[in-house]
């Protein structure tokens, strides 16, 4: 996978268990980490909060792992390799995912159109796979609906060229006005 993304399991309790599982993975050790340490220590003692043992915990992660910054609680979550690992508190989480998403490297943007196809998916299935193997630099779902009485399928098609898209399409909506034409 290009990024995993993990929430939960980093605070003070003992079933708070993904950072010491997401070492063991990496088969690193999990530790104190020195910064995230010293950052709770003086959080905790600014606001007059005993400094736990168990608080102490949100201070562990796997060695050689980076911060992710935490500006809501201060407890950092971490990255390591493609693993990003983020609170479970909700707000918490999006206030660290905000963080990472401009860290995170983009490929080419993939491009997608819908074609409406008034038919079901056990008419169209044959004719899609071979439009499917024509294009082989694009990517076909069918996706079944049902509404008012009647089955119908959006096909969507996606590429990273408009060429490619543009192509796939024409042959998707030229697949789908033939069977309108057969069905009469």
């Amino acid at each position: 996978y290009t990024y995993v993304f993990t929430t939960g399991g980093i605070g003070p309790t003992h079933d708070d268990i993904t950072a010491d599982s997401i070492a063991k993975a990496f088969s690193v050790p999990c530790e104190y980490d020195a910064k995230a340490y010293a950052m709770l220590e003086a959080s905790y003692a600014a606001r007059g909060i005993e400094y736990t043992e168990a608080r102490k915990r949100m201070a562990r992660m796997p060695r050689g792992a980076d911060h992710i910054d935490n500006p809501v609680s201060i407890a950092p979550g971490f990255r390591i390799g493609n693993v990003h690992v983020m609170a479970g508190v909700p707000s918490i989480f999006q206030a660290m995912l905000d963080n990472v998403v401009p860290t995170l490297k983009a490929g080419t943007k993939m491009l997608s159109v819908t074609v409406q196809c008034p038919f079901g998916e056990g008419l169209i299935g044959g004719p899609l796979a071979d439009i499917q193997k024509a294009h082989s630099d694009t990517i076909i779902g069918s996706y079944p609906k049902y509404g008012d009485g009647k089955f119908w399928t959006e096909l969507v098609v996606r590429a990273r060229s408009e060429e490619a898209l543009e192509a796939a399409r024409r042959d998707v909506e030229a697949m789908v006005a033939g069977l309108a034409k057969a069905a009469g």
